[in-house]
């Protein structure tokens, strides 16, 4: 499986399906779910509360709105909105978020920085987090991740990341 890292914004990444570092609740008030739900459209926040409570280390789907993508994987990093969280936790949800795209027939999925804003984790813990669940992760339809975040930390600790981890 191939990985990517990009800087720039989620909802301009090529993939079938992007990831939103959710609250089990499914609301999506700040940082990534919110800028999702203004761009995207309200229907793909009703449908993701419609689905709650989902815990750490599930995911669900729900459609993209108004976004060109199959798909937005709500995959919890916390279990209230802004609520502090943890590596494991942050491994957990992008476990859960491959499982589902790969559920879905998925062939990319494209990943913000999970747990970095709100959830308050340092960025390089979940970079080396995010990084060694995808490499553990066993793929049959899923061919690329796509790493993509705004902020500069976030790609460098990425990229230092992708060269450490084995």
């Amino acid at each position: 499986m191939e990985i990517i890292i990009q800087k720039g914004s989620l909802l301009e990444a090529e993939a079938d399906a992007i990831v939103n570092p959710a609250n089990s609740r499914g609301l999506m008030g700040g940082g990534v779910a919110g800028v999702i739900r203004k761009v995207g459209g309200e229907e793909i926040e009703r449908e993701a509360v419609s689905k709650a409570p989902v815990p750490v280390g599930s995911a669900v789907i729900t459609t993209a709105g108004k976004l060109p993508f199959r798909g937005v994987i709500h995959s919890p990093t916390m279990e209230e909105p802004a609520m502090r969280t943890t590596e494991e936790k942050v491994r957990a949800s992008v476990r859960s978020a491959l499982e589902v795209a790969e559920k879905e027939g998925f062939e990319s999925i494209a990943f913000p920085g999970m747990g970095t804003g709100v959830g308050r984790v340092p960025k390089d813990v979940s970079a080396r987090a995010m990084i060694q669940e995808i490499r553990g992760f066993s793929a049959k339809s899923l061919k690329r991740v796509i790493l993509v975040d705004l902020d500069d930390d976030m790609v460098k600790e990425w990229e230092k990341a992708l060269k450490d981890v084995t």
